[in-house]
């Protein structure tokens, strides 16, 4: 049903009337506010700034608390067709995140014309004056009535996971990675960003003279990068996987060819890089909304996989976890209800996934389901639910039961919560890196040093090689 403002025009305004509204004071509301105005005071950005200067966090702006008021004009007193005119304030103490606010007006004059002068204030839930002041507006004369219109959704990121791994990798030296038929720019140019930024030492398996056309084209530098000629794709994989088993390289990169060629290379039972897992794709997701890394497995590789994949799937996940700085992950089997129903069968999976981690079968992390989405990341749908868990409402890493699901819930975050996604493929010898075109270069980048993580705690025997 439709919500309404209504404004009461001047000669309906009395000396004496009083109007008032209450808001509590978020993260969010601090970072929009900051980017907004343009302030930005490190006391409302930089939290351990703001500790050492006597606060107890982070501040809010003081314009803030006047911006109840300004709401207050607008939409409630005299409401919409309201003109601010003047607003003398006077600031008592400051605003920390969770405070709750209180702003009231009250009208102590009507003047000539359409003038109406208001006493104002702003307290905290302590009953503290915050603000206090005069402000005067011109009322409206034509009664309004107008539908509350339904604004945009803003998301507010407040970490950059991504970051940090890309300042990870940077520290750690280069990793040989074969790069699989590099001949479109998006590939090859992936290739040589990450080679720039020092996470790889690129080997370019392709046809020669198409991967010096394509740098030609489109002005990218190879750097003196090692070319491997091979005529076509089927070929470049082939040579890649050789390179892998030969030791030379220690990270494959998906370039302009179908995934499946990539993978069939890398399965093939006679010249392959498979181990005793099935392998797996992880993807690690940066979600605004979301206070830390969500790594989502599988949504790219295995299309219905049974119990015995979904246990590998949960390994490669719990892996990549431990490689990106979350020594116990907290593991989400997902489904569609967080009860066990025999006509589900991920339901069925879930519970003997959990059974197998209680037996050590699977270990490293910390199994929970089923779970429903809600419940996996939220910690009052939880609550309401009654799950009694340390996995629900907080999950690390998120099991799908099925390709489908798995990739709708990635391409979702992606494009509606605005979500930064890398990946890399598990299972193999070494981390297989698959690029999209419609990857952004800082994705590029964030899978290349996922993979170059993962490859340097293969190499500290962080991670057993399962041949």
């Amino acid at each position: 049903m439709a919500e309404y403002l209504e404004n009461r025009v001047f000669d309906e305004i009395r000396v004496g009337q009083t109007a008032e509204l209450q808001r509590t004071l978020t993260r969010d509301d601090v970072a929009l506010f900051s980017k907004v105005s343009g302030d930005l005071n490190p006391t409302h950005i930089d939290e351990e700034y703001a500790k050492a200067r006597g606060a107890k966090g982070i501040v809010g702006h003081s314009l803030w608390a006047t911006s109840l008021i300004s709401s207050l004009f607008a939409n409630v007193l005299p409401g919409p067709g309201t003109v601010y005119r003047t607003q003398d304030a006077v600031f008592h103490r400051t605003v920390d995140l969770g405070d709750t606010l209180t702003g009231r007006v009250k009208v102590v004059e009507k003047g000539p014309e359409t003038l109406v002068t208001f006493a104002c204030e702003v307290l905290n839930q302590r009953h503290e004056p915050v603000m206090t002041g005069l402000a005067s507006v011109n009322a409206p004369t034509e009664k309004l009535r107008i539908e509350i219109p339904d604004l945009a959704e803003i998301s507010v990121r407040h970490h950059d996971s991504f970051g940090v791994l890309l300042e990870q990798a940077t520290r750690l030296e280069p990793v040989p990675t074969a790069i699989v038929h590099p001949v479109d720019q998006v590939s090859l140019q992936g290739a040589m960003e990450a080679a720039e930024s020092g996470f790889i030492l690129p080997i370019l398996i392709g046809p020669e003279s198409r991967i010096r056309a394509i740098a030609d084209q489109h002005g990218i530098g190879l750097g003196g990068a090692r070319i491997i000629d091979v005529e076509h794709s089927h070929a470049a994989a082939a040579r890649a996987v050789g390179l892998v088993r030969e030791g030379a390289a220690e990270i494959l990169m998906k370039g302009s060819l179908h995934t499946d060629e990539v993978l069939a290379a890398v399965v093939d039972r006679a010249a392959g890089i498979r181990t005793e897992r099935r392998i797996s794709h992880i993807f690690l997701m940066d979600v605004p909304t979301y206070p830390k890394l969500l790594l989502i497995s599988d949504a790219a590789v295995n299309i219905a996989p049974d119990l015995e994949a979904k246990a590998d799937i949960c390994r490669n996940a719990i892996d990549l976890a431990h490689t990106v700085g979350v020594d116990r992950p907290k593991v989400a089997i997902l489904s569609a209800v967080e009860t066990i129903r025999p006509k589900i069968q991920s339901t069925l999976d879930a519970a003997a996934l959990c059974k197998m981690a209680d037996r050590g079968q699977i270990t490293g992390g910390i199994l929970d389901g089923p779970l429903a989405m809600d419940n996996a990341i939220n910690l009052e749908a939880a609550r309401i639910k009654k799950i009694d868990s340390e996995v629900a409402g907080v999950a690390d890493v998120l099991i799908a039961p099925d390709l489908e699901a798995g990739n709708i819930l990635a391409k979702q975050l992606i494009f509606l919560a605005n979500a930064e996604a890398s990946g890399i493929v598990l299972g193999a010898r070494v981390p297989i890196v698959l690029t999209s075109r419609a990857d952004s270069v800082r994705t590029r980048h964030a899978s290349a040093a996922t993979a170059v993580l993962h490859a340097h705690a293969v190499r500290r025997g962080l991670h057993k090689a399962e041949h």
